[in-house]
């Protein structure tokens, strides 16, 4: 399958890059950056340090590209991502999306695009992190808080994986996340009851740590996953653009994925 990817210099965008490259099943035909970096027309092989060039440009306008690809991998950031949708929807191109700190009525967008084009997001493509969350699952009716770290260069808070894990724990207890969460705590500020709590910490070059914690008395459970570096989203990334090779139009999870 043809792939572009978006970002390419990006943390993610690099990594993605690198594994797509690596696949037998997949072949990279662009990557689009922003415009007016310096690496324009560079080959994507040399911007995304894979060890080779590839013989494919990195290009400023996606609309010259995309029909020449099956799936749009994006990874970038949130105003990027607005546009590459409604290039996907226009051309009608399957989309893996793994930005977040969209908007309920941006998130809305990609679910009415799904409606004509395979759409699959994923706010963490990690294997092991969407195992956590099936685990959540079978421990939810006991009420939890929800710890996770980041780089210093996170910019939403909490993050979508985490955003992601109290909706799971939500709708197990039959509510809405946005009901019960509490986020951070100062001065006298007891735990309500069914509440889920969220503390974010953001330090170093953390890649992403989650831990959630359940609380009885006399005994505590922790749910936690940490990521050594990025590679396992990327591969995760790559794993979510071939599910879609031969999907039709739909709204597709990291959980059909993985079959969980």
């Amino acid at each position: 399958m043809k792939i572009i990817v978006i970002g390419p210099r990006g943390k993610m965008g690099k990594l993605i890059t690198q594994v797509a490259a690596s696949r037998d099943d997949m072949e990279l035909i662009a990557g689009v950056a922003p415009k007016g970096r310096d690496y324009i027309g560079t080959d994507l092989g040399t911007v995304a340090m894979v060890g080779r060039e590839l013989g494919v440009p990195v290009v400023d306008d996606l609309e010259k590209v995309i029909d020449a690809c099956d799936v749009i991998i994006d990874f970038s950031t949130k105003e990027m991502g607005m546009e590459v949708l409604d290039l996907a929807l226009a051309h009608k191109k399957g989309l893996v999306c793994g930005t977040t700190g969209f908007s309920p009525e941006e998130m809305a967008r990609f679910e009415d695009a799904s409606k004509e084009i395979p759409m699959l997001y994923a706010a963490n493509t990690s294997k092991l992190v969407n195992i956590m969350n099936k685990l959540l699952e079978l421990v939810v009716r006991t009420a939890g808080n929800d710890l996770e770290m980041h780089d210093q260069w996170k910019k939403d808070a909490p993050s979508g994986t985490s955003k992601e894990m109290g909706e799971i724990m939500a709708e197990a207890l039959g509510k809405e996340l946005k009901d019960i969460a509490v986020y951070g705590r100062e001065g006298v500020s007891p735990r309500v009851p069914g509440t889920i709590g969220y503390h974010s910490l953001r330090a170093g070059n953390i890649p992403s740590s989650h831990t959630v914690y359940f609380g009885g008395m006399g005994e505590r459970l922790e749910i936690t996953h940490h990521s050594y570096n990025w590679e396992c989203f990327a591969r995760g990334a790559c794993d979510c653009a071939a599910f879609l090779a031969d999907k039709s139009a739909g709204y597709y999870t990291i959980k059909d994925v993985l079959n969980l």
